[in-house]
């Protein structure tokens, strides 16, 4: 019984190293397939989102008008879009600006639902999803903005 129980006691702690190996592997393909998601979400945002609306993209300039918003409110939602999407690559930065566009994207549902009867009304819900994922992932940055900001202050 001793024989048995020194095997099991060994395979117990020559599987711990490989549990934490995995662990680690794991931690480190979550990390990259996160800052993978942030980067499309980037580029997302700055070329196919606030680029049309910051060079008045006449489907841009189309949709604020119906909306009865004008060109104000386009280039001020564009810049908006388009520096959430550069924050989203500043470390410090990634969870509060997908929050900011998470929050942004609720606009644009209430938007879409009243302006345009609900038309394109699951995009803005779809993309709340990653971005809510980002801002919980990268929530321990926080502190550290908020120590940066009270340096400054």
């Amino acid at each position: 019984m001793s024989e048995t129980a020194a095997s099991v006691a060994s395979a117990a702690s020559t599987s711990r190293p490989v549990v934490a190996e995995s662990a680690t592997t794991r931690g480190r393909r979550a990390r990259i397939a996160l800052r993978a998601l942030q980067v499309l979400l980037a580029l997302f945002y700055g070329l196919a989102s606030a680029l049309p609306k910051l060079i008045a993209h006449p489907s841009a300039v189309e949709s604020f008008d119906k909306i009865g918003w004008g060109s104000g409110a386009m280039y001020t939602i564009g810049a908006l879009e388009l520096a959430g999407g550069i924050a989203l690559l500043v470390p410090l930065l990634q969870s509060v600006a997908a929050t900011a566009l998470s929050a942004l994207m609720v606009g644009a549902f209430v938007v879409q639902m009243t302006a345009f009867h609900g038309e394109n009304a699951a995009t803005p819900l779809i993309l709340i999803i990653p971005l809510a994922l980002i801002a919980w992932a990268r929530r321990g940055q926080n502190a550290e903005l908020l120590r940066v900001v009270r340096r400054r202050a």
